[in-house]
């Protein structure tokens, strides 16, 4: 018979994330980078050098955000800058990748192809090609693609296929990304 072990759960403190005596300012607000797109809040002492920090970060997103909304996941992009270049970290420090599978395929789609689908524009278009372009790598998962028969003709002109999303994370990865976990 196997005796298993009780396992403690021990608190893990992330350094230089958010000091002890950081305050926070109760007004959210989109901005600097995005106005329209990553509402945040200002977070004093939140970073403790914010202007010698650099961010390379992938976000994967496989879940398909609200009908006529943006999917929420997209704009923590928006608000990952945002509230990052508010702190005074230089935007030219913050390299972010976006990788996106299953069903949120859907929203990545370009305007055709999505009017075609839910009878609508796609809410998600002009935070797409705003996070493009400020360098976000948009990357989408061929097996997701080819699953839901989604073709390159039929996404935004920002997003680039990948063999798979866990290839697309080798990759980023090996480039010197973290990996966002949602």
């Amino acid at each position: 018979m196997h005796q298993f072990k009780k396992l403690t759960l021990i608190p893990i403190i992330f350094f230089g994330v958010v000091s002890l005596s950081a305050t926070a300012n109760n007004e959210m607000s989109n901005g600097p980078v995005f106005k329209d797109y990553g509402p945040n809040f200002i977070v004093e002492g939140g970073l403790s050098n914010p202007k010698t920090q650099k961010f390379k970060v992938a976000f994967d997103i496989a879940e398909q955000g609200s009908k006529n909304k943006v999917n929420r996941r997209i704009e923590s992009l928006a608000r990952f800058i945002n509230m990052h270049v508010r702190a005074g970290v230089p935007q030219k420090n913050i390299e972010l990748a976006l990788v996106i599978h299953g069903k949120a395929g859907f929203d990545i789609l370009n305007d055709k192809a999505y009017q075609a689908k839910y009878s609508s524009p796609n809410p998600n278009t002009e935070l797409l090609n705003l996070l493009a372009e400020n360098n976000v790598k948009i990357v989408l998962c061929g097996q997701s693609a080819a699953y839901m028969k989604i073709s390159q003709s039929d996404i935004n002109n920002n997003v680039k296929i990948a063999l798979s999303a866990m290839t697309a994370h080798a990759i980023l990865q090996q480039q010197g990304y973290s990996l966002n976990p949602f």
